[in-house]
């Protein structure tokens, strides 16, 4: 297998090249995935280019600088979920990736003058919860410790191919093969869940199955420490939480780590561009070729029902028997694999699948800090509420169900949930001296409301306020603090990103929609209905966030096919 490294050069040049032999592999789409994939790829000795629609490569982990002086993390902006292995396997810290933690983690300030802070020092959090609740300072540690306890049960599913069936008319050898492999993952899954004790395994079920709602009254009573948990079970989706099932996704988002430190997340120097920017140097220091500005408009199926390569919009042809696509499903099978190819069952489950999404990101350059009323005495100027994310207008779980409610109902909140960061606190590198780089992430926006329309400036503009209103309730003097601001609403996220109804997972989060269920049933083992083809991307197993499993695991599938076939 022929591997060779290009040099940057010229963006002709760089195109002129694909055309110049049948590679080994495609990827579609450069974002933290599609790199992870091709730096595994290219690592195998295979010959592997990526195709990126946009000017710069990251996809949803970028770092752009859209006004002079400030960089922001444009979508995602926090590090946690990135596997272990893919850090530990693709020298990540060699490659330039630097994390910075953060201590504490978390600000939830109250308007009636009360504020909680948490983070990784225990005593800190016991003392914060006591000023509302002597009892929930008592029970938070096990609440930890029993989240945990579910996380190392779920880490191996993280980092393996789900146990599919044999798909397609595969040899007696091969479907012998598989069933040994199914049958060793389901005996060690059974094992694992076995030495968690009946009562845990009971408590999993329920955190699974339950609303988070359900999960945080059973331990706690103080309404702002729960709102403040529970913003991890409604993070990127449009549902409650009160939703069944939104405890599984309060529990992806605490399974991940920084530096061995369990749900424990951090910015990274440079914003999250850097993270991406470390894999793809990992890919192309191992020969693959990655080009920006080359859209995708269609896969090229031969004959025999294969596929033999990509047509890029210039027209440009590059040819491969293995495309892994990034984009997300929708994406890939509703847009780029051509018409009557794949079977109808499989397209109207693609088809159908929810890719809603309730989400706005706005990017802020702001000329100073925001002072937040309940302790500017205490902590006057730069202090801990601000190296954290800071809970703005969900002091209860009642304040975001009514949010949420407002997005049922077609409207965007008229108090929306709001996740501010500033990361420039901490990183030194992403805006000018005495300034801040600001993320707001907000819920609930709907993709098309029902009182005016994204596409209006005035309203656009109308909602951006209504959110820098309410944190002026909190911070008096932020909205004048606003030197300029870049926002990305559902319909935004899906034009600028490619995220399919700006879900930013790429398809919701539900128990109908996780691992032997992703994308769909009987194809979650990243291989699809087209021989040739996988998913790589976020809407394949174990699903979204920053994690680069997905990745990992679908170039480790398509290296074993390669290997299989030289035998």
């Amino acid at each position: 297998m022929w591997r060779r490294s290009f040099g940057t050069g010229s963006h002709a040049s760089a195109v002129h090249a694909l055309k110049e032999k049948k590679w080994d592999a495609l990827v579609i789409g450069g974002g933290h995935n599609g790199l992870t994939a091709a730096a595994y790829l290219a690592r195998g000795g295979l010959s592997v280019a990526v195709l990126e629609r946009r000017h710069v490569i990251g996809g949803a982990a970028v770092t752009e600088e859209l006004i002079p002086g400030f960089k922001f993390s444009r979508c995602s902006y926090l590090q946690s979920l990135l596997r272990p292995s893919v850090i530990s396997e693709l020298e990540l810290a060699r490659h330039g990736m630097k994390l910075l933690k953060r201590n504490p983690s978390s600000f939830t300030p109250c308007l009636d003058g009360r504020y909680l802070l948490l983070g990784p020092n225990k005593g800190l959090n016991h003392s914060e919860i006591s000023k509302f609740s002597k009892r929930d300072a008592d029970a938070y540690p096990r609440y930890e410790s029993q989240l945990e306890r579910f996380c190392k049960l779920m880490d191996p599913l993280l980092d393996s191919s789900p146990p599919e069936s044999s798909q397609g008319t595969s040899s007696l050898q091969d479907r012998l093969k598989n069933k040994v492999h199914n049958s060793v993952f389901w005996t060690r899954l059974l094992h694992q869940a076995a030495s968690l004790g009946q009562k845990d395994m009971v408590d999993f079920m329920d955190l699974l199955l339950s609303p988070a709602s359900k999960v945080l009254n059973n331990w706690f009573e103080t309404d702002v420490l729960k709102a403040t948990l529970a913003t991890d079970a409604v993070i990127g989706s449009t549902g409650s939480v009160s939703t069944p099932g939104s405890g599984y996704v309060l529990l992806h988002h605490v399974m991940g780590e920084t530096d061995g430190d369990r749900g424990i997340w951090s910015y990274v120097e440079g914003g999250m561009g850097s993270v991406s920017m470390a894999i793809s140097n990992a890919a192309r220091e191992a020969g693959a070729h990655i080009v920006t500005s080359a859209e995708v408009s269609q896969l090229i199926v031969d004959d025999s029902g294969k596929v033999n390569g990509v047509l890029l919009a210039d027209g440009t042809v590059v040819q491969s028997s293995s495309i892994l696509s990034n984009a997300t499903p929708y994406k890939t099978f509703m847009e780029l694999v051509p018409q009557n190819v794949l079977p109808d069952d499989f397209t109207r489950a693609i088809k159908y699948s929810d890719y809603s999404s309730a989400t706005t990101k706005i990017n802020l350059a702001v000329d100073k800090l925001p002072e937040f009323n309940c302790c500017k005495s205490i902590y006057p100027g730069s202090g801990p509420q601000h190296t954290g994310t800071i809970h703005v207008g969900s002091e209860s779980m009642e304040e975001i169900d009514s949010a949420c409610q407002d997005a049922v109902n077609g409207l965007p909140s008229r108090r929306p949930v709001i996740e501010m960061t500033i990361p420039s606190v901490v990183d030194k590198t992403i805006s000018p001296p005495g300034k801040h780089v600001i993320n707001l992430f907000i819920q609930y926006t709907p993709y098309n409301p029902s009182d005016g329309t994204w596409d209006d400036p005035a309203y656009r503009e109308s909602f951006a306020q209504r959110c820098f209103n309410l944190i002026d309730e909190y911070a008096p003097g932020f909205s004048s603090s606003v030197i300029g601001y870049d926002m990305l609403t559902p319909p935004d996220l899906e034009r600028e990103i490619g995220l399919t109804g700006g879900n930013i997972f790429h398809g919701a989060m539900g128990l109908d929609s996780l691992f032997l269920m992703r994308p769909v049933k009987g194809w979650s083992n990243y291989r699809t209905p087209l021989a040739g083809l996988f998913l790589c991307g976020s809407g394949a197993h174990p699903g979204g966030g920053v994690m680069g499993a997905p990745g990992r695991n679908a170039a480790k599938l398509v290296l074993e096919d390669f290997k299989k076939n030289l035998n």
